[in-house]
């Protein structure tokens, strides 16, 4: 990405509200980072159950979940926001190549089914394909 392209990115995504869910720190960090490099503001989560107690007052208009995520898949918890009315864009994280898992992420509104480790670039083109 030129600088002319990396500016114009961080420009266009001034209050756009990313929400980061992995039980993971250091992956949860690395992508909280990459984000805001690019101007994207972020709200981070170590847990789905995190994220559903917060739910309600969170301004993320996308959310990148891991599919493991402990307790609560983050499978479960595209369909638990589902099934409270929240339709979020999600993009899927995961380190499983299961075709299954990715038709069910694709079934509760997934728009990106990332295979860890994914390149950068990946995870911002599928943010930017989230949230227009």
């Amino acid at each position: 990405m030129g600088d002319r392209d990396f500016a114009s990115t961080m420009t266009s995504n001034i209050n756009t509200i990313v929400a980061v869910i992995d039980d993971d720190e250091g992956l949860r960090e690395s992508v909280e980072h990459l984000l805001s490099l690019c101007g994207y503001g972020t709200e981070c989560f170590g847990s789905a159950e995190e994220f559903l107690s917060s739910a309600a007052t969170s301004k993320a208009v996308c959310l990148v979940v891991d599919i493991q995520l402990g307790d609560i898949s983050g499978l479960e918890l595209a369909r638990q926001l589902l099934a409270d009315g929240y339709r979020y864009p999600i993009i899927f994280m995961t380190g499983l190549t299961d075709e299954n898992i990715r038709s069910q992420a694709e079934a509760v509104g997934g728009k990106a089914f990332l295979n860890k480790p994914f390149p950068a670039k990946m995870l911002l083109d599928a943010v930017k394909a989230a949230i227009r």
